[in-house]
């Protein structure tokens, strides 16, 4: 007792951390591997909403009238310049 730990105790605490260590390497192992299937989950996701978002505004701009965006600066009569 007064002189510390045994060699028995010495390699049962090793042999202990060692396994935690592991067990510990093989659970941050799988929480990366489902974290990256999340992500994946979600690209895919994001860019099939994006996909049907561009398609939608392009129906949408085939039944629109007119010449789309205006300038206020290259309006011709009312625009921010024609104030001043």
């Amino acid at each position: 007792m007064c002189f510390g730990p045994s060699e028995a105790e010495k390699k049962a605490a090793k042999k202990s951390q060692k396994e935690q260590a592991e067990a510990s390497a093989e659970a941050r192992a799988a929480a990366e591997a489902a974290a990256r299937e999340e992500i994946d989950r979600r690209a895919a996701a994001k860019a099939e909403d994006i996909s049907e978002a561009i398609s939608a505004t392009d129906v949408r701009r085939g039944m629109q009238g007119g010449s789309g965006r205006r300038s206020l600066f290259s309006a011709s009569g009312g625009g921010f310049l024609g104030r001043f």
